[in-house]
């Protein structure tokens, strides 16, 4: 289950990351570029903090095809993403979810502590969209839009918190997903965020 919900995840980050890279005009290898580490930019940033190896996409270069396929795709399709707008966002919610439970087992599965596995889970969920955002010289919208990096954090709380109350991994996985999609698709619908911090310098 959770290997066809990182392929979803993957390719939907690979399509915002072509979109993002369409919206600066960028050519079709930036495009594809932008669309890659949109997708494994969590997951490698991960892996490298953690020293888990291979990365995901050297031990499994098909990925890199199917990303690479998704980028180009959307080229095409982009006129009609508007009308695609609420299962594109659908899937990016379900693929935030499958990431950040994937981070968090990749932890566990190393031996680390629950903070830590907490920490790879939010990794792995939101630093694609960072780095995406980043490369694209503006400020990253998981800090400024609905609910994202908090959600991510509290899925991975969750799944921590089930295993350790020695609920089924297949249960706690299941529990974590259904949650982490409703309150993300929430967070989306009635624009929930944090409070924003504002600071204007006064003319001199």
């Amino acid at each position: 289950m959770l290997l066809a919900l990182y392929l979803i995840g993957i390719t939907a980050e690979a399509m915002t990351g072509a979109l993002a890279a369409g919206r600066l005009k960028m050519d079709l290898f930036g495009v594809v570029m932008i669309a890659t580490v949109t997708a494994f930019g969590g997951g490698s940033v991960r892996d490298i903090l953690l020293g888990h190896y291979p990365l995901t996409w050297i031990a499994h270069p098909e990925y890199l095809l199917l990303t690479t396929l998704a980028a180009l795709l959307t080229t095409w399709i982009a006129p009609l993403m508007s009308r695609l707008r609420g299962l594109f966002l659908a899937l990016d919610a379900l693929g935030l979810i499958a990431f950040t439970v994937i981070g968090a087992k990749v932890a566990l599965g190393m031996g680390l502590e629950a903070p830590v596995a907490a920490l790879a889970g939010l990794i792995t969920g939101m630093f694609g969209g960072v780095i995406r955002d980043l490369l694209c010289n503006r400020v990253p919208l998981v800090f400024q839009k609905e609910l994202y990096a908090v959600v991510s954090l509290g899925a991975a709380v969750l799944y921590l918190l089930l295993l350790y109350w020695l609920v089924p991994d297949w249960l706690a996985v299941l529990v974590t997903l259904v949650a982490g999609f409703t309150v993300r698709m929430l967070a989306i619908r009635f624009q929930w965020h944090l409070p924003r911090f504002e600071y204007n310098v006064p003319d001199a």
